[in-house]
């Protein structure tokens, strides 16, 4: 029996959401949340299978975030992003917080969201048969939340960092591994869209962690191209 969380303020989203999911997976359970203290304290007591949440709960524009935070914590819950903020600014960042996937509302049909949710469900029941117990994440992984400022940690230290160069940095860290074109970044900074203005906000961003760590080597530079995160053992 498959259990998924649906946290949601606006009650009839919640609902077309939950009727959605039932539909698709007859015998499912869905539990219904509409606060974040709410939704937190479900999650830290549940296990779920997919969570599906919008980033804004009531006042708390980012309360989502949170939330996405503390399941990854807790339990890696796969995490399906619902939300009616920007897709081209918010996909990359909540890509860089491990969430699954991310759907703008009012752009996308009940087809869309079912394929989804379902693609997720029977990637965390394959997830589940192969990995029954996650591992613990390592204290020197980078961890990520790019809609507060000065809110990266790095090896459990805060990274001090403007809210352009965090964007700048999910951006990376999303697609770690991979060259991220300048075209790409041109595209999660809202202003001075250059090659220069991007060089720069690189440099403060590996000012900012060697501050912490002096060996930090964590970003790549590919001429012409843009730039690329890279994991390196023993880094920091």
């Amino acid at each position: 029996m498959f259990k998924v969380a649906v946290i949601e303020d606006d009650i009839p989203t919640s609902n077309q959401l939950k009727g959605w999911i039932e539909a698709a997976r007859p015998g499912i359970t869905v539990e219904q949340w509409f606060t974040r203290d709410d939704a937190e304290a479900a999650i830290a007591r549940e296990q779920y299978d997919v969570v599906v949440l919008d980033i804004e709960l009531g006042r708390e524009r980012h309360a989502g975030v949170a939330i996405i935070n503390a399941i990854n914590k807790r339990h890696g819950t796969p995490v399906l992003v619902v939300s009616a903020m920007p897709a081209a600014i918010y996909r990359s960042i909540m890509k860089a917080l491990d969430a699954w996937d991310y759907l703008q509302k009012t752009t996308f049909e009940e087809a869309d969201f079912v394929d989804t949710f379902l693609e997720i469900l029977r990637a965390a029941r394959e997830k589940q048969a192969t990995q029954p117990a996650a591992p613990a994440a390592p204290a020197s992984e980078l961890s990520l939340d790019p809609l507060r400022q000065s809110s990266p940690t790095w090896r459990g230290q805060r990274v001090n960092l403007p809210l352009t160069a965090q964007r700048i940095l999910a951006a990376l860290y999303a697609q770690r591994g991979q060259v991220v074109s300048y075209d790409d970044l041109f595209a999660v900074v809202k202003s001075g869209r250059n090659r220069d203005n991007i060089r720069k906000h690189i440099s403060t961003i590996r000012d900012a962690f060697r501050e912490l760590d002096p060996y930090f080597d964590g970003i790549e530079n590919i001429p012409m191209r843009g730039f690329r995160w890279v994991d390196t053992p023993g880094q920091g």
